[in-house]
């Protein structure tokens, strides 16, 4: 195991970042598991709503990629490729009517 600090590409894409995510915890995460790690998805939620809630609007940055890492962590366990069901739910417009600039009625999701 080396302890050296690599950097990552400076613009790395969704399945980049999916794959780092695994590269570092897979083990660990099955481990847990989906459920256990879906509890530490849920602590980080919460950490990112204080923060929009507080006034700390400095760790708003890294509250979202906690987040953003946990999701991802858990897609790994359950063997999804979010590059591809995001592009299959989103890559064609909104998932309700269809458009790139969304038009459903505010009352609706999304």
């Amino acid at each position: 195991m080396t302890s050296e600090k690599q950097e990552p590409a400076a613009d790395f894409t969704l399945r980049d970042f999916q794959q780092l995510i695994k590269d570092m915890y897979y083990e660990k995460d099955v481990e847990r598991g989906a459920e256990g790690t879906f509890m530490w998805l849920m602590e980080e939620v919460g950490e990112l709503a204080a923060a929009i809630r507080g006034s700390k609007k400095h760790e708003l940055g890294p509250e979202f990629a906690d987040v953003l890492a946990w999701l991802m962590t858990i897609a790994n366990v359950k063997g999804i490729d979010l590059t591809e069901e995001v592009h299959k739910k989103y890559g064609c417009g909104c998932p309700g009517c269809g458009q790139f600039h969304c038009v459903c009625p505010n009352s609706d999701k999304p």
